[in-house]
């Protein structure tokens, strides 16, 4: 019997391999400048363009929602189509059979029946977000990137607001149109920072979160940010969000404000995450729920 070689248990000498999908390449034209193989780099390319046409689909649905309540539709009765203002009589044109034969001849039918009247109800239109808008205690406020998309809470009363793509200056742009429209929350959890990482400055990405939470008091006496995730996409990116994560829980410790810790519930669970290393699968986002989920049941209580 032929021997067989063991199976090597580790990356061969020279080769390349990707830290999202494991592949191996000699060739350095196989992968982008991220250190990533240039498959998954158009998978996340795909994925951030979906996110950004959700992100649109988002905004016109918020958009309908407040034209609907500031403006609610009222229906009135419709006029009666009655029979006896259509024409009483049919008529039916004959054609010669032949040429040279009788000129066309007209024949008159039978009176038409005349048709029943039908009563119109008018239609009565609601807003079912009027139990919100009714309560005495305003809604709790979930916002933040597309990270936070497919976040299912149960606590009641909770507005999930996903941004594709925002970084912290975003949401405080958000927030104040809510504050033109008068809004106020009992509760403002802010959900950001892989996006802001990216931009490889600390200290502008650390005065972007002082001044959203600044923003965001104005809004509510109580807020809170959802930590960041720790995403798989480079050791760079993952030493970034993990600095971020440190300085974001000691500074809210120091601030009075709320702090939830994703960081540590996703680290060394690769299962959480999807392919490209950012988003968290239906599992992660099950996670990412309860924290928030935990959090807000603890501060009202």
């Amino acid at each position: 019997m032929p021997r067989l070689d063991p199976v090597p248990t580790s990356p061969p000498p020279n080769a390349l391999c990707c830290p999202a999908c494991h592949m191996l390449a000699y060739s350095p034209a196989s992968f982008s400048g991220q250190d990533t193989c240039n498959k998954c780099r158009r998978i996340a390319s795909l994925e951030a363009r979906l996110d950004e046409l959700e992100g649109r689909i988002h905004t016109l649905n918020l958009t309908s929602k407040q034209l609907a309540t500031e403006s609610p539709v009222s229906c009135v009765d419709a006029p009666a189509i009655r029979s006896t203002d259509r024409p009483t009589d049919s008529v039916t044109m004959t054609a010669p059979s032949q040429q040279g034969t009788s000129p066309w001849v007209t024949i008159r039918g039978h009176k038409s029946k005349q048709r029943p009247t039908a009563n119109h109800q008018p239609l009565h239109v609601s807003n079912r977000f009027s139990p919100l808008a009714s309560q005495d205690k305003p809604a709790s406020l979930v916002i933040g990137a597309s990270t936070i998309r497919y976040v299912k809470l149960t606590t009641p009363s909770v507005i999930v607001n996903s941004i594709s793509g925002a970084r912290a200056n975003d949401i405080e742009s958000n927030l104040k149109v809510l504050a033109n429209a008068k809004r106020k929350y009992s509760k403002i959890v802010i959900h950001t920072g892989t996006n802001d990482v990216r931009l490889r400055q600390s200290e502008i990405t650390k005065q972007n979160f002082i001044s959203v939470c600044r923003f965001a008091q104005q809004m509510s006496d109580s807020v809170t940010f959802s930590g960041p995730i720790p995403i798989r996409r480079g050791d760079e990116m993952f030493s970034r969000i993990s600095d971020l994560n440190r300085w974001l829980s000691e500074w809210c410790a120091n601030n009075n404000v709320g702090f939830i810790d994703n960081f540590s519930s996703f680290l060394g669970k690769p299962r959480l995450l999807k392919r490209d290393g950012i988003h968290p699968t239906p599992e992660g986002a099950v996670l990412l729920s309860r924290n928030i989920d935990h959090h807000l049941t603890e501060a009202s209580s």
